[in-house]
């Protein structure tokens, strides 16, 4: 057996069926409706987002004219996700797992390590909300040097991270300041930080759970 750091799979399943997702939001992501448009993705581009849940940030994309490849763990969450957005998708069972697809959407319910570069070789785009976040430190580095170097060269994204005193609050979702981010990026991608904003005046959970600064971060991203 490896002794890579691994994905707690059932953690995360069992989150979703108890419906413990309060990472999940009903509108798009406040940071990727101001960036997005000043990262410099192709319209057309096929934009790649990992642990995607049912995020609504994905139709939001695909009304844009992009094409969309979520990936997301959860056979429950993939199913709401289309219920949800209305659309009764084509399903195709794969090596990978099970790729559903409606539209300019693709979501494959499977593990994001097990991808190969191929199956990221037309992701000139990505958006990451909720997946770097959502891993303790071992695995996000891991997370970076496997699946983010089967993106392809020119690649470009938006990377959303917190920034909260680590000792307050047990993750997931874990603070990420910027120097880990330049720390886990700069050898392969350009980094630029474009917003880093005080949010814990409307983020009541984290107030009761004792935090006393939280920031919300979004780099563009783009691989040499």
């Amino acid at each position: 057996m490896s002794d890579a750091p691994q994905v707690d799979g059932a953690f995360w399943l069992e989150r979703w069926r108890e419906g413990q997702i309060g990472f999940h939001q009903s509108t798009p992501s406040p940071l990727l409706v101001e960036c997005w448009d000043g990262i410099g993705a192709a319209p057309d581009a096929r934009v790649y987002v990992p642990l995607a849940g049912k995020s609504v940030d994905m139709p939001w994309l695909a009304a844009r004219g992009h094409r969309v490849f979520g990936v997301e763990l959860s056979p429950l969450a993939v199913e709401q996700f289309f219920a949800e957005q209305g659309l009764k998708p084509q399903v195709e069972h794969t090596p990978k797992g099970v790729l559903s697809h409606a539209g300019s959407i693709d979501v494959l319910c499977g593990d994001v390590f097990a991808l190969e570069e191929g199956d990221l070789a037309d992701c000139n785009a990505f958006f990451d909300r909720a997946a770097l976040i959502a891993l303790p430190p071992d695995l996000r580095r891991r997370y970076v040097r496997e699946m983010y170097a089967r993106l392809p060269r020119g690649c470009v994204g938006l990377l959303v991270t917190l920034e909260y005193p680590p000792h307050q609050k047990q993750g997931p979702p874990f603070s990420v300041p910027e120097s880990e981010v330049r720390d886990l990026f700069e050898r392969d991608w350009t980094v630029e930080r474009l917003v880093h904003r005080d949010i814990l005046s409307y983020q009541d959970r984290f107030r009761e759970e004792g935090v006393t600064a939280l920031h919300a971060a979004a780099y563009r991203l783009q691989r040499r």
